[in-house]
């Protein structure tokens, strides 16, 4: 897994990343009550903003860590955003998608690195 320094995690499935938040972000948040999805097929840019969280706590957006396409989205989180909280770093993942270089991942924190981000 690698990390971004906006509390992103992502895992390469395949020929695919998989993208959600930390539990350090989940945690930040505090009790998420709604997730807004990109649409499948959305060609991003790094930086873009395509994911909308919102929380008891605030509205956070989530961005495109990679340059790619949106492949897949987790439907899950419409009709239950309180697993963002449940399982950040597994069930909770927000989307999938078809990135046209893998090798950027390699700018991210691993592990450690983040460990030592968020003290």
């Amino acid at each position: 897994m690698k990390f971004t320094k906006e509390h992103e995690w992502l895992r390469v499935e395949g020929d695919l990343v998989v993208v959600g938040i930390t539990e350090h972000a989940a945690t930040q948040l505090g009790d998420v009550v709604f997730v807004e999805l990109p649409e499948t097929e959305t060609m991003v840019a790094t930086g873009d903003e395509i994911v909308v969280i919102e929380s008891v706590k605030a509205a956070s957006d989530i961005l495109a860590p990679l340059d790619g396409e949106i492949v897949q989205v987790n439907a899950k989180l419409a009709d239950n955003p309180g697993l963002v909280n449940e399982d950040p770093m597994g069930a909770a993942w927000f989307f999938k998608m078809k990135v046209d270089d893998l090798s950027a991942m390699d700018d991210y924190m691993d592990e450690d690195e983040y460990a030592d981000y968020i003290g």
